[in-house]
């Protein structure tokens, strides 16, 4: 019982228009995904020591066409952008080999940067020689840190609660979603909680029902999407009791994952400055990294 990949590369946000048909007098198409990821560290049920990193990337996705006007026009028009929404940020990472920004910026709302074109253009070159038959290309522009104030920025909030006996181990699992931790609410899927409990387990009984892993000494619940619309506005509680040959059990820790598509924790954003280009996609999204509960 192992977690199933969740957080996949923002790869394929933009299929783009042909080569043939991308004018250089078009608007060229650009796609932009934010990826966030959610670490979180809940101790019991004590919600002051609860220890949050939230971390962002930011890809953009140039069609395979956008090559050749660039590498047939001697200037090409400067791409630039204003990232929006930053007050949440407290560490912004923007690609150094592509990306300019002055740093007197003043507004702690918003932040623009523009492109050095030359590296751009003998980047995207590169990527090109190296896979010629892509359709489009991703590009990491920047990564960022979002400023997180403890339990009340997690998505799901976590206490877990240990009963060990020698001859029978209770646990339970409260959840509860946390519509406040994101700037537009979104649905929780993918949620699994995995445990390995010790001291010879010989029999299992949960609510809901768990997927048990005798070998690996391991149990798994896999949830339904969460969000404000479930049942008691996303809280719940999971329970097991099992019974064991060789305890009492020792507590260990729960890893929890979960996904989100639409929406950010941070809210950032971005708006393309300037002509020459459009925005065709803005994808969003979030994922756990390491989310872990201790008793």
């Amino acid at each position: 019982a192992t977690f199933e990949k969740c957080c996949e590369t923002p790869a394929g946000t933009s299929r783009g228009p042909s080569p043939v048909t991308l004018a250089s007098q078009d608007a060229l198409p650009i796609a932009v995904a934010f990826t966030e990821s959610v670490n979180a560290y809940f101790k019991g049920a004590d919600p002051a020591k609860c220890i949050v990193k939230i971390t962002g990337d930011m890809t953009l996705s140039f069609p395979m066409g956008i090559i050749k006007v660039f590498t047939s026009n001697p200037s090409p028009a400067m791409l630039t952008f204003k990232l929006k929404n930053t007050s949440k940020l407290e560490q912004i990472l923007p690609n150094q080999t592509l990306l300019f920004s002055d740093p007197s910026q003043s507004d702690a709302h918003t932040k623009d940067f523009w492109f050095n074109m030359q590296a751009l253009t003998s980047y995207l070159r590169k990527a090109s020689e190296q896979n010629p038959a892509a359709s489009y290309y991703n590009v990491d522009i920047l990564k960022y840190q979002v400023s997180s104030k403890g339990i009340a920025s997690t998505p799901l909030n976590l206490a877990v609660y240990w009963k060990c006996d020698p001859a029978t181990t209770d646990l339970r699992l409260d959840y509860h979603y946390n519509p406040e931790s994101m700037l537009c609410p979104g649905t929780l899927s993918n949620v699994q909680v995995l445990v390995h409990v010790d001291g010879g387990v010989t029999n299992m009984q949960s609510l809901p029902n768990a997927i048990w892993n005798s070998e690996l000494n391991k149990f798994l619940w896999k949830l339904n999407d969460i969000s404000e619309k479930s049942d008691n506005e996303g809280s719940g509680s999971l329970r097991a009791k099992f019974e064991l040959s060789d305890g009492p059990s020792t507590p260990t820790t729960l890893a929890v994952q979960f996904m989100s598509e639409g929406s950010t924790l941070s809210g950032v954003d971005i708006e393309l400055l300037g002509t020459g280009y459009r925005l065709s996609l803005n994808k969003k999204r979030f994922a756990t990294g390491a989310y872990r509960t201790k008793t």
